[in-house]
């Protein structure tokens, strides 16, 4: 995933920790009130903190992001202990720069047609709130942690924990 210098510093963190991980959970509500969650590929963070993905125009996950404009966005690296999550405002975007930008072979099993795929789209999710955990890098750190936790009652050395609003 390209993950662009934030112009908002608040979310430099947040592009830091998703960098490098491959797959989000994209989390939408059906006409019901369902909360529907599916694996993203996320292509771009760009600079002003939008999420960009590829999809099909027919999806589900379209007529339900357009319906409830308000989705969400998770993502975890167990490895490492990470977790961000990120409430936003959908929309869908037929813009054929801005997927060219981001086109990758690896989309093409899914849009055989490529760019020339009628189908294909850039779901935008603009970033409203969000929410990390960001645990230290190593077991022995964590383990250390966790151990001064258990014996002072203070979690400062099992990470970091932020929230914030862009609104």
């Amino acid at each position: 995933m390209q993950a662009e210098k934030q112009n908002n510093p608040e979310l430099a963190k947040v592009a830091e920790m998703i960098a490098d991980i491959k797959f989000a959970m994209l989390t939408t509500a059906e006409e019901d009130g369902t909360l529907r969650s599916r694996p993203m590929s996320t292509m771009q963070m760009d600079a002003e903190g939008n999420l960009w993905f590829f999809t099909s125009v027919s999806s589900g996950k379209v007529d339900e992001a357009m319906s409830q404009r308000h989705v969400a966005v998770n993502y975890a690296r167990a490895d490492k202990q990470d977790y961000v999550s990120i409430s936003g405002t959908a929309s869908v975007v037929r813009d054929k720069s801005k997927m060219q930008a981001l086109w990758t072979p690896w989309i093409k099993p899914w849009f055989p047609d490529g760019l020339a795929d009628p189908a294909l789209v850039l779901l935008k999710v603009s970033i409203d709130e969000y929410e990390f955990w960001d645990a230290p890098g190593s077991a022995v750190k964590r383990g250390y942690g966790l151990a001064k936790a258990l014996v002072t009652g203070k979690t400062d050395a099992l990470g970091e924990n932020r929230r914030g609003s862009l609104h």
